[in-house]
């Protein structure tokens, strides 16, 4: 890695020296100044932890410091090291990138050593609120370690934009003081990369008039599904619902997080507005992004499906709907006048045989040629600059990249035509076009292969010849055509012939260590790569690829803020020559969607300088003494602590605990108990997720877990378990709480009992477990409050008892002397309830026993006559007789007697 920049230089020693918060703009480098800090940590003498990394940035990080020659690598500590490990790895040394769950559970049960921690670095530090894991591992450092630092860094200032004093509530959890603001227009930063700034060519391509006219129909409609979004939600922000911000993707999560808590109350109608946003926001990427094959495509999916057709709010009937569907056909195909009236179905079929194909080419793929052209013709007088220079084109998703490369490889025209083939059918002229292109493909390849026979041997070249050459004659055989079975699997080695030839170059001549999904190569001269800004595995493939290749050339074919910025700090790292042709179009949706995201990113740091400027930070912000409140558990619990003296004596105060199963602490709930002076033991427990008490378990669902658990039967069983185990079993039903506090909506409610209705498993289980009692939660804030008042006056779990409590568990419970099924079996027998019950199996040793008492035996053990006696008449009356009666009941033991002996004892 590059040395740091003047910028970059300035924020780390402005963080070394003081601890606080970095937020910085996108592609500003961040990662950069983290790396750093790793390096300067990398030591056996010190032991720092770093916080919300995922797996592929802790692999990148760690690929750049031993690229620098780092001894001392951090370490991954993960479920895979085992528990009695892990404290010999942390006296080890180093920096540790360890998961939330497995860090607060050592720093609970002291496997962790405290006191030795040099301190935390937190990555991404937007996300910290105080109910996450991070939050409360940092509130558990600062609890036991006072000394160590905390530093936070992010790139994402738009995070803080909204809510009341986000950035001041953010600095509280991580406990720090300083906020560094560093923008893209601050002044080191903008005079550093002025100095040193790419050669940048934009170049406005124009588009279609077909395309202008598809752009302004949708917009149209999308301008009035928000009017009719308003009309019916008139407490909607008005703000929010303007058309600029419904071009951009978060534009869902804005509009969700205002409906979310009304969402079971909002009628179909707003319900299927919002899903039409989304759909027409999907059809302005496609108009932009890839051709009018796939946009008509699209289209004429979406018409065609009968769910989309009946459920939309109205927009397909538009005017401007038939306006976009006639210029999407219109760049496709154009269709004689003679032809346009008829309505049959011979007709039709008629009709798409005279189709005459225009197959309107992307304007950016001319554009793209252009530069490409411009590129070559650059190169064959570049000896003053050591050589052709590389190309790097880049683009937006997979999609687009692979279009791209077959755009470069056999042009636009054969490009469409095979799309229109694939897509609408056989058309003669299209397949003519398509053989052409082939043969030219063909050509170039034989030339490339004679080139590369001089290096690689002429096995590879015999060998790559003839499969050349088969693929040759399976496509001649195609085209005579000998059935329709045999078309239709001749067209897909066809098609996958097509596509082996264009992706050979990948596979012959770039040798790229990335993933298969992150780079498009072209073989050409000088060397072309194609790579997708989003949707990649490897999230640095771009990174990687830019200082792998070192490209002269770097062609955006869509725009990335983030890469515009990483593209103007890799030009001033390497100080070498670059060239960047940014392609946009022009008063496109496209490009307001850029322009969005740079003004809301200048107005989310003019509002963080506003905020900085009044902000008041007391002096024990940074929990370095005991005086910051937020380190204190709750006063409640606290102030209990301090009992007054009554009659001159003091009561032993008892310290509240709580049994956590490990699982839990993927919840913020644990956080919370603790916040509120409770002590937390995590162990794995088999039975329950909570041990409240030592005759208290509960067992937590949310409400997609419970339904879950609901239909495949495993409530059923951790009910039984609880039921057997304990004597206060309890289910609880935990709400989102940015959701209504809702199971389901008033009107699906049944009035009789249904196999897929939630709230008649609930009864049936309910009924089935009496003793189960149900606690319904609207938040992790109220269940921490509930945990609270249900441990009142009462004793506290103890650990070891509830770890051994297991589904084979032998002597746990006076309920676990019997068998479940018979105990269950002699409940369900009329005269049988919960409190003779017990009786009955103490004094019977199975059901044949039982079956042989007398009813004056049976009326001593039972201890009422009436109940002894109805036990009595439906263990000894028969089918039969009870038929002749005419009864309606009917006995499950019709032939009891000659099945008793075979029943098993309790």
């Amino acid at each position: 890695m590059a040395p740091l920049l003047e910028h970059e230089n300035q924020i780390f020693l402005d963080l070394f020296h003081e601890d606080g918060l970095v937020i910085t703009g996108r592609g500003l480098g961040i990662d950069r100044i983290l790396q750093n800090f790793l390096k300067l940590y990398c030591d056996p003498g010190n032991l720092v932890l770093v916080l919300n990394t995922n797996t592929a940035e802790e692999e990148y990080l760690i690929d750049q410091l031993r690229s620098e020659g780092i001894s001392h690598l951090p370490r991954i500590i993960t479920n895979e090291i085992a528990t009695g490990e892990r404290y010999d790895v942390y006296t080890q040394g180093g920096v540790m990138f360890v998961t939330s769950r497995i860090l607060v559970v050592d720093f609970l049960t002291d496997r962790l050593p405290a006191s030795l921690i040099t301190g935390i670095l937190v990555y991404k530090a937007h996300k910290i609120i105080e109910s996450c894991q991070e939050a409360f591992i940092l509130r558990l450092y600062r609890q036991k370690n006072k000394q160590g630092f905390i530093k936070a860094f992010t790139d994402n200032p738009v995070a803080f934009h909204t809510g009341f004093c986000q950035v001041e509530r953010v600095m509280r959890n991580l406990f720090v003081k300083k906020l560094y603001l560093w923008p893209r227009f601050h002044v080191s930063i903008n005079s550093f990369l002025d100095r040193h700034k790419p050669e940048v060519i934009e170049l406005h391509v124009s588009m279609t008039p077909a395309m202008l006219s598809i752009q302004s129909s949708i917009l149209d409609i999308m301008n009035a599904c928000l009017k009719e979004l308003k009309r019916y939600n008139p407490a909607l922000e008005v703000e929010d619902l303007s058309l600029e911000n419904a071009l951009g993707k978060p534009f869902d999560k804005t509009i969700r997080h205002y409906l979310d808590p009304l969402w079971h109350q909002l009628g179909a109608k707003t319900k299927s507005l919002v899903q039409d946003l989304k759909i027409l926001r999907t059809l302005l990427q496609y108009l932009s992004q890839y051709d009018c094959v796939t946009f008509l495509n699209l289209l004429e999916s979406m018409r065609a499906s009968e769910k989309a057709f009946g459920q939309n709010s109205g927009w397909l009937f538009l005017d401007s709907s038939t306006s976009m569907f006639v210029n999407a056909r219109a760049r496709v195909y154009k269709v004689p006048e003679c032809f346009k009236k008829s309505k049959s179905s011979d007709s039709k079929e008629k009709q798409d045989g005279k189709k005459e194909l225009v197959l309107e080419s992307n304007p950016k793929w001319e554009a793209l040629s252009e530069v490409l052209k411009e590129i070559e013709s650059e190169n064959k007088n570049c000896e003053a600059l050591g050589g052709p220079g590389r190309v790097l084109i880049c683009a937006s998703d997979d999609r687009t990249c692979a279009q791209l490369r077959e755009y470069i490889a056999v042009g636009a025209e054969a490009l469409l035509t095979r799309l229109y083939n694939k897509t609408f059918g056989k058309d003669e002229k299209a397949t003519e076009v398509w053989m052409k292109s082939k043969k030219a493909l063909k050509a170039k390849d034989n030339k490339k292969r004679v080139k590369a026979s001089h290096t690689k041997g002429t096995k590879d070249s015999t060998a790559k010849q003839k499969k050349q050459n088969k693929s040759t004659e399976l496509t001649l055989t195609q085209m005579i055509g000998k059935g329709e079975e045999e078309e239709v699997g001749k067209d897909n080695e066809e098609s996958t012939s097509q596509e082996s030839s264009i992706e050979d170059p990948k596979y012959e001549d770039l040798n790229i260590n990335l993933p298969s999904d992150s780079y498009y190569g072209v073989l050409k001269e000088p060397l072309i790569v194609i790579h997708p800004l989003q949707g990649c595995s490897d999230p640095y493939g771009l990174t990687r690829v830019l200082h792998e290749i070192e490209p002269r050339y770097i062609v955006l074919y869509d725009a990335e803020l983030s890469f515009v910025r990483q593209l103007e700090i890799y030009r001033a790292s390497k100080q070498k020559s670059l060239r960047v042709y940014f392609l946009i179009y022009g008063g496109s949706t496209e490009e307001q969607r850029y322009l969005t995201s740079l003004r809301k990113e200048k107005e989310a740091f003019e509002k963080l300088i506003r905020e900085k400027a009044s902000m008041v930070i007391p002096e024990e912000r940074d929990g370095k003494d005991n005086t910051n409140l937020d380190l204190q558990r709750d006063a409640a619990a606290e102030a209990s602590a301090d009992t007054r003296k009554a009659g001159g004596q003091q009561p032993c105060h008892v310290q509240q605990s709580i049994i956590v199963d490990m699982r839990e602490f993927r919840s913020e709930l644990p956080s919370l108990i603790h916040r509120r002076g409770i002590d937390i033991e995590p162990v794995t427990l088999e039975v329950g997720d909570y041990i409240l008490t030592p005759d208290m378990c509960v067992e937590r669902k949310s409400v997609s877990d419970l339904i879950g658990s609901l239909n495949n039967g495993r409530l059923y069983t951790q009910c039984v378990s609880m039921s057997r185990y304990y004597k206060r079993p309890i289910l609880l039903i935990e709400f989102d709480p940015n959701k209504p506090f809702s199971l389901t909506s008033r009107n699906s409610i049944h009035q009789e009992i249904s196999v897929n209705d939630i709230t008649s498993k609930i009864s049936l289980l309910t009924l089935h477990f009496p003793r189960l009692r149900i606690l319904w939660c609207p938040s992790p804030y109220a269940t921490a409050e509930l945990f609270e008042e249900l441990k009142q006056n009462r004793p506290q779990p103890d650990a070891a008892k509830a770890v051994a409590i297991t589904a084979d568990s032998e002597t746990i419970s006076e309920s676990d002397k019997y068998n479940p099924g018979p105990q269950d079996f002699l409940l369900k027998m009329p005269g049988v309830n919960a409190k003779n019950c017990r009786a009955i199996m103490n004094h019977v040793a199975s059901i044949a026993e039982l079956t042989t008492l007398s009813l004056e035996k049976m009326t001593e053990i039972v201890g009422n006559s009436n109940t002894a006696k109805q036990l009595y008449e439906f263990i000894h009356t028969s089918y039969t007789e009870v038929a002749s009666l005419g009864k309606a009941k009917r006995s499950p033991c019709s032939s009891a007697r000659g099945k008793r002996k075979g029943l098993r004892c309790w």
